[in-house]
């Protein structure tokens, strides 16, 4: 990767999830945005639309449109005629939205539109609902005659969306731009977005560089009938557009990647050289996959490595092959599952590629390299509906293959007949790294609070971070789970945390159901939410089983009444409650010990924290701003610790 202190662009610093990153580029480069929201592509789709209310126009002066039709379909159907109106558009969409476009896909890339659809890859609706992570709604579209580029994190959610832009119109062939749902369209990561003058320059005045096939003064027949005699022809005549796709797309990575320092090509290899073993996947999976690798390598001396082909249309045959012929064995880990085919689809087309470069070995065909053996060939399948992947799972795969494992399928984290044992499970975070798992209730704003607080943590810091909830979304009166990682350095692992430093609950409650102090560390923190003010009855207030485990652990117990400072604050009513999960951020600010390590007053933290809130809050208006404010100082003025005489009195007593 280039130095970002060499490149032209090296991108803006700043914190943002995968939605974020798309509509900060889209943005700035089309002309409208034709779509309809279904969970997790909607923060998009609102996102967008939010910049047409605010009247914003893009990089060349146009003012934004937004069109919401009646369904996904109809989305699709308006795209494609904006598009063929020579507009330069996009839509966003996920899952069962997907699928039901897929009639008018293959009408877009039939009539070179080069439009770009991102997708928030999520499970399909098959026997039971859900609406996190899956790729099997992006295969089920697979042949439809799109480019296909998978992000693995926001950067690169971002990074696509330009260069994804770029190939469709230098290749008139649509293009989807693909990330995990949930697991990075609603992630708060530290990333670079790419300049207005970056995107400006990169992608170009979408006047000049599209057709508009509805000119009246230069007509031009598309869509036409076609019977026996002619539809054959056409068809195959579409072949011209693709046979150089993967040329059209290499060129804007690697010219995007000399203006970025960024790097970007077909495929992502991360220490293959000398592997023995692979592992191949696409989006997260790929990420927490490498940090599982160096992992092996360090402790175990595994020569492992992982493959990230970053296309899927056009799909990276020769490139694959090149990348992994030297190996003994990999395997190809999916986000779905298809039992009646020969394998699942990832695995089944890079088994043909090594088909067809093991028959080039004796003449064909001539792009493929040339090879005399096949690894060892595993797939499997893992983190369906956003199950978790963790590093040991990788691990698990890992020993699999060295230890020449009897089945060629395998699933992970379930139990089943084909299910691999992690043989352990690190977190593989960054020395140095600090965690927290808060516990609170939907509707309280501890969800976005924690975006809040990793905002702050990336600006005055300078530290790497994660934010996200676990169920993506504040479901209100119901309990929810959120986490947050701020780390040195890049944060590869897109997993749930196993151990945390610091565990705020907002609802007692969350004791009565599971243990929200499990994983915390020795020396760790808690906090709670009480409406008690007397020490000892807020240490009565906890459960036996918890208390011991703060003895036993060490742990610090600090607490505030948290919904009283909202109602004492809150000029707005609506916003009483709401405002409660704001008061954390000062209770964070007052008993994380990194800000006085940095040696930052308190004016230098609450002019960080006032950018913050302006960020999130300020379209809500100045009020609302200062209101939150206020709730944050007095969370660091008046939280207050648990003495440890306390703590400790009733096991003394017993003792």
């Amino acid at each position: 990767m280039v130095s970002k202190d060499k490149v032209p662009f090296p991108g803006i610093p700043t914190t943002a999830d995968g939605s974020e990153a798309v509509v900060w580029v889209e943005s700035h480069i089309t002309e409208g945005a034709c779509a309809y929201p279904i969970t997790p592509s909607t923060p998009m789709g609102v996102g967008y639309q939010a910049r047409v209310a605010a009247g914003q126009k893009n990089l060349w002066g146009t003012p934004l449109i937004f069109i919401e039709p009646e369904s996904e379909h109809s989305s699709a159907s308006a795209a494609e005629g904006f598009a063929a109106a020579g507009g330069r558009v996009v839509n966003f969409t996920s899952s069962q939205g997907l699928i039901l476009m897929k009639e008018v896909l293959y009408v877009i890339s039939g009539k070179r539109l080069p439009v770009v659809f991102h997708i928030g890859a999520r499970a399909l609706t098959s026997q039971s609902l859900n609406v996190h992570a899956g790729h099997d709604d992006v295969f089920g579209v697979a042949d439809v005659g799109w480019g296909i580029v998978f992000a693995k994190n926001a950067q690169e959610a971002a990074d696509l969306a330009l260069i994804a832009r770029r190939a469709a119109e230098d290749s008139q062939t649509p293009y989807m731009v693909v990330q995990d749902g949930f697991l990075t369209t609603h992630t708060i990561e530290s990333l670079r977005l790419p300049e207005p003058e970056l995107m400006k320059q990169f992608v170009g005045d979408p006047r000049e560089r599209l057709m508009n096939y509805m000119d009246p003064y230069h007509p031009l027949m598309i869509g036409v009938v076609q019977n026996q005699d002619s539809y054959m022809k056409g068809k195959i005549a579409q072949r011209y557009f693709y046979d150089n796709l993967k040329a059209f797309l290499r060129r804007a990575m690697l010219e995007y990647s000399e203006l970025t320092g960024r790097s970007y090509d077909l495929i992502e290899t991360y220490r293959l050289e000398d592997a023995e073993y692979a592992i191949v996947a696409l989006g997260t999976m790929a990420e927490t996959a490498m940090a599982a690798v160096d992992y092996a390598r360090e402790k175990y001396g595994w020569k492992v490595g992982v493959l990230n082909p970053r296309t899927l249309r056009p799909f990276p045959g020769p490139e694959i092959v090149n990348a992994l012929k030297h190996v003994k064995a990999f395997a190809v880990v999916e986000r779905l599952d298809d039992p009646p085919a020969q394998s699942n689809p990832l695995a089944r087309e890079i088994k043909s590629a090594f088909a067809d470069a093991f028959i080039g070995a004796h003449g064909y065909p001539e792009d493929y390299p040339k090879v005399d053996r096949i690894p060892y060939v595993y797939y499997g399948s893992a983190g369906l509906g956003g199950r978790d992947v963790r590093p040991g799972d990788f691990l698990a795969v890992m020993k699999h293959m060295m230890d020449q494992g009897e089945h060629r399928y395998f699933v992970l984290n379930i139990k089943h007949k084909y299910a691999l044992e992690r043989p352990e499970d690190p977190d593989c975070l960054p020395e140095g790294t600090f965690t927290m798992r808060g516990h609170s209730v939907g509707g309280m704003g501890s969800v976005t609070t924690n975006k809040v607080i990793a905002t702050l943590v990336a600006d005055l810091l300078n530290l790497k971070v994660q934010a996200y909830p676990q169920y993506g979304a504040e479901k209100k009166g119901l309990p929810t789970t959120y986490y947050l990682i701020a780390a040195p350095e890049h944060i590869r692992i897109h997993s749930m945390l196993k151990e945390v430093d610091f565990v705020p609950i907002n609802n007692l409650n969350a004791f009565n159901l599971g243990n929200p102090l499990a994983g915390i560390k020795p020396g760790g923190m808690l906090f709670i939410n009480t409406t008690e003010t007397d020490p000892r009855e807020i240490w009565q207030s906890i459960p036996w089983s918890a208390r011991d485990t703060i003895r036993e652990k060490n742990i610090r117990v600090l607490a505030l009444d948290t919904a009283k400072i909202a109602r004492e604050v809150a000029t707005r009513p609506d916003l009483q409650v709401r405002m409660q999960g704001i008061v954390l951020l000062g209770v964070f600010l007052k008993v994380v010990p990194f800000f006085k390590e940095r040696g930052l007053t308190e004016d230098q933290i609450f002019e960080a924290v006032e950018r913050s809130l302006r960020k999130f809050f300020g379209k809500r208006g100045e009020q609302v701003v200062q209101d939150n404010l206020k709730a944050v100082k007095r969370g660091y003025q008046e939280v207050f610790e648990i003495p440890r005489e306390i703590i400790w009195e009733e096991a003394k007593a017993a003792s």
